[in-house]
């Protein structure tokens, strides 16, 4: 009798980089150092990981449910965005929230520096006060692989 060897998937962190590698490497670059400055912003949120055709969306929750995430990144070829849930409610007296979005609104980032700027952490801040589930005090969030689409194309900037 032949014993065959298990499918194993890939860990969630491999998963994750496989995900983002198909980038190219200036916006892959660009999304592993937001993806840094944000996990270290919520260390104790777990990241939810979802892959989509033509993008990657990580959400950081109290939870492991994605309707529950305080902020997602979005990465698409053309850049990232971090979006708010509850944006629509959160005070925002600079207007730096964009999108038309009933449940999330979002700000383009550029590079990770962008996340310390006061109006972008204050938004941060706002957004986490609004939570109906609280972070937890202490300890690491897990990284949770929750989606992923069946064929993918390489990612690539779109030309205008």
């Amino acid at each position: 009798m032949t014993v065959k060897p298990e499918n194993k998937k890939p860990a969630p962190e491999a998963q994750l980089q496989s995900f983002i590698d198909r980038f190219d490497p200036k916006n892959q670059k660009v999304i592993r150092s937001i993806r840094a400055a944000v996990r270290k912003r919520l260390p104790t949120a777990n990241e939810l990981a979802y892959d989509y055709t033509s993008h990657v969306v990580i959400g950081y929750s109290p939870t492991e449910h994605g309707i529950q995430s305080i902020v997602a990144l979005d990465a698409r070829g053309e850049g990232v965005r971090l979006y708010f849930m509850g944006g629509p409610q959160l005070p925002d007296p600079k207007k730096l929230l964009m999108g038309t979005g009933k449940q999330a609104r979002y700000v383009g980032l550029e590079t990770a520096s962008k996340l310390a700027h006061p109006d972008v952490e204050a938004l941060i801040v706002a957004a986490i006060g609004q939570s109906k589930i609280p972070l937890p005090s202490k300890g690491k969030g897990s990284l949770i692989i929750l989606g992923r689409a069946a064929k993918e194309r390489p990612r690539r900037s779109s030309k205008k």
